[in-house]
């Protein structure tokens, strides 16, 4: 069984930009792109810990602040030539509501 969390508005995130979320003692960071598109990603670059949080989103996926690497925020896969994957929840929306699947949390392979 899935426990969804709900976090709050989507009208809380700015076009192409994120906003930090606490759940269980993680710090999540919340994406969201041109087309409204909502992605949850631990705020932690695989690479060397960085806050995706703060990074340039485009397209669906976010430059690292620190040190440039790309992910993309649908599985938390590095963008080639880039390696490492970050933790991904899934998302839903309703009414207006952003809902993150806590148990769901997973690192892709």
């Amino acid at each position: 069984m899935v426990d969804w969390i709900e976090i709050g508005s989507v009208d809380e995130i700015p076009s192409l930009g994120s906003r930090v979320v606490h759940a269980n003692g993680e710090e999540i960071a919340l994406f969201r792109t041109a087309n409204d598109e909502i992605f949850a990603v631990r705020d932690r670059c695989p690479h060397k810990e960085g806050p995706l949080s703060q990074g340039i989103v485009h397209g669906k996926r976010v430059t690292c602040p620190m040190h440039n690497l790309v992910l993309e925020l649908s599985d938390g896969k590095a963008v080639h030539p880039d390696e490492g994957c970050a933790m991904v929840y899934p998302v839903k929306v309703e009414e207006g509501r952003i809902w993150i699947a806590w148990q769901s949390a997973a690192i892709p392979e």
